[in-house]
């Protein structure tokens, strides 16, 4: 069975989502300094883990760190609107540098942006 992760181009489509993605983290202190890490590396590998596996990749996310449980995992940190959006503007430029089919792309701007939604915790700016 094919999957959305094998019709995108595997492993090394994630990969550049998610460097990509980390670079503009990198660029936005009010975003960056909602991470744990100094080093966005670790982060990096997760996401790219978690969304590997989302897609029908590897279930390595799982196997390393148990199931996913995305709000939960995130409980810890406020989570704002701004931040939201400074979240999706870097993953949905990420996006953009994929050159996906238009039924590709649309499918993974729409999960991108529902999980985003999902995640807000705080309503305090």
């Amino acid at each position: 069975m094919t999957t959305f992760y094998d019709e995108v181009g595997g492993h090394e489509t994630f990969q550049k989502l998610v460097h990509e993605f980390y670079l503009g983290v990198a660029g936005d202190p009010p975003l960056k300094a909602i991470y744990p890490e100094e080093d966005l590396g670790p982060a990096e590998d997760r996401l790219r883990m978690f969304l590997e596996q989302y897609w029908g990749g590897p279930t390595t996310y799982s196997e390393r760190r148990g199931h996913p449980r995305l709000r939960m995992r995130h409980v810890p940190y406020a989570v704002t609107p701004a931040q939201r959006d400074r979240w999706l503007l870097h993953m949905l430029n990420a996006v953009d540098t994929l050159d996906l089919d238009e039924q590709h792309d649309g499918m993974l701007r729409d999960y991108l942006t529902r999980a985003a939604y999902s995640l807000v915790n705080s309503w305090d700016d």
